[in-house]
């Protein structure tokens, strides 16, 4: 009995930890937060969910990075910003939020395209696999894995049981 509840909550836990891995996207890549770098490309090839979280790597001395709004950004407008998420040049924020965010950073350096704009959304639950039928009495490939995976499972839990 208290196996079968140990490898139920087993399964549980292995499909929650898959499921609800965040991602670090460094912004910019490997050019991070600087002037003259397209990151309306950048951000393309990206995709953002709830619970990822942005790296701006930066010289705190010249640059800076702050949230604004769909209007500021479009104006390059660092007035009235929403959020200054500087802190010291290796800037994390967690995307807590499924909508747009818009960033730029100040002292005229979003003109020269130090401004991002990124759309999160909520992550997406993949369907579960479809099972082939049986063939010829001998069960479908994935079965097999499922039951090799189960059986170490099983085994690891009655050796440290």
């Amino acid at each position: 009995m208290f196996v079968r509840l140990l490898l139920m909550l087993m399964a549980i836990f292995m499909v929650s930890i898959e499921s609800s891995i965040a991602t670090l996207h460094r912004v910019g890549a490997k050019q991070g937060w600087n002037p003259n770098v397209n990151y309306s490309e950048w951000s393309d090839h990206e995709r953002f969910y709830v619970g990822d979280w942005l790296l701006f790597n930066f010289d705190k001395r010249y640059f800076n990075v702050l949230e604004v709004n769909e209007t500021s950004y479009d104006n390059c407008n660092d007035q009235g910003f929403l959020k200054n998420v500087t802190r010291g040049g290796r800037d994390v924020i967690e995307l807590t939020e499924a909508r747009p965010y818009y960033f730029l950073s100040s002292g005229g350096y979003c003109y020269h395209g130090m401004k991002v704009a990124i759309n999160v959304e909520v992550p997406q639950v993949a369907p579960a696999p479809a099972l082939t039928p049986v063939k010829n009495g001998s069960p479908p490939s994935n079965a097999i894995s499922i039951r090799i995976l189960l059986f170490l499972i099983f085994f690891a839990v009655a050796y440290f049981y």
